[in-house]
């Protein structure tokens, strides 16, 4: 496949919506609800304002953060999505493979489309698991105690998915995991030969993670009993580092550091949880002024930009991971695309830098917000 050029995220969304089925599409693009929370997200973002200073030396500019004391080599990572595979096969890997080049995070879904196991040795070690309590938690622990014993050093607990809420465009168009096949599936398939026969000759994803004999997961599955008490058995029982995925609320946050996690990454599941949450860039401001300077806060949900990146990073991140994005880009031109939509952003980020007065993230807390 030639990659087109990816010089934007509507360009990778637009190709990847002509290239994929849109039972596919619409799953990856889809949110919950009427989509409004994310619309206000991206909103929020949008109007974010940052203080350009002039006559500064910005010829040298440095990209790298400090996540955990591993330096990493951009300012993003890759948040933990499921079937991944689906927007073209060898995603997984792909991604991995920038996590150890960048030497940065890649999550690893509970429903990834590659085992964990695999996601560790592709990644070169820079693999973080990602796990959802589900049930009464027998399931949970034990892929906890799995990831243990693959090598992982970090834990990335979701916690806002309580009950999988309501995608109207996955109802619509059919979609499940694993697949169910009905004449509209196939139609649609059809009508997207390249995808379907590069899928047939890849072998369909599957919750790769639960081929496995003993190991089993209903996507759509209640996860409500999770309490602090689950918490707490969680944090015994991984002496790594834990990260919790999915807060939007300052009283959570201060809780959970209080509680022992290491880190907070401040998400709304990319619009695909609870349509009336508020703007997630505008509570991880909240968080960072209540919680201090020197807690860790992770973010991701509505970044479209490297310009994205960097308001991030002024509302007070320590970190942004990547979604949707990264599945498009693959969508739309294969490991080429990634790895161009790879350099754009790090590319604008970079120019943002330079066009602010600054020469690395680390300094963007003093960027004064108008």
């Amino acid at each position: 496949m030639i990659a087109p050029q990816l010089l934007s995220y509507d360009e990778a969304r637009t190709i990847a919506k002509r290239r994929l089925p849109r039972m596919v599409f619409e799953y990856i693009d889809g949110t919950a609800g009427t989509g409004y929370g994310e619309s206000l997200n991206l909103a929020a973002i949008a109007r974010i304002r940052l203080q350009q200073r002039v006559l500064v030396d910005v010829a040298q500019r440095d990209l790298s953060v400090a996540v955990f004391e591993q330096k990493c080599l951009v300012p993003f990572g890759v948040s933990p999505m499921a079937m991944c595979n689906l927007a073209a096969p060898n995603t997984d890997r792909w991604l991995a493979k920038l996590s150890a080049k960048y030497q940065v995070p890649v999550g690893v879904s509970t429903i990834a489309s590659s085992t964990l196991e695999q996601y560790i040795e592709w990644s070169e070690g820079f693999a973080w698991f990602q796990l959802y309590f589900s049930g009464d938690g027998t399931q949970t622990f034990k892929l906890l105690d799995r990831a243990k014993q693959a090598g992982y050093q970090s834990l990335v607990l979701t916690l806002d998915v309580p009950e999988v809420a309501r995608r109207p465009r996955d109802q619509r168009h059919g979609f499940t995991i694993p697949f169910r096949m009905g004449p509209k599936q196939v139609l649609d398939f059809a009508l997207h030969p390249r995808w379907s026969l590069s899928q047939v000759i890849a072998g369909i994803p599957k919750m790769a993670n639960f081929l496995a004999r003993d190991f089993h997961f209903d996507r759509g599955a209640s996860r409500a009993k999770a309490d602090w008490t689950t918490l707490r058995r969680i944090r015994e029982r991984w002496q790594g580092k834990l990260i919790v995925k999915g807060i939007t609320s300052v009283e959570d946050a201060l809780r959970l550091a209080s509680e022992g996690v290491d880190a907070i990454q401040v998400s709304g599941h990319g619009g695909r949880q609870l349509d009336a949450l508020p703007p997630p860039i505008q509570q991880l401001r909240a968080i960072r002024d209540a919680i201090g300077s020197d807690y860790p806060l992770f973010y991701d949900s509505g970044i479209r930009s490297g310009e994205d990146v960097v308001k991030a990073y002024a509302m007070g991140a320590n970190f942004v991971f990547l979604g949707r994005s990264i599945q498009y880009a693959a969508a739309a031109g294969a490991e080429s695309g990634l790895t161009q939509w790879w350099k754009t952003l790090s590319d604008d980020v970079s120019i943002t830098l330079a066009l602010l007065g600054k020469t690395k993230l680390t300094e963007m807390s003093d960027c004064r917000l108008l």
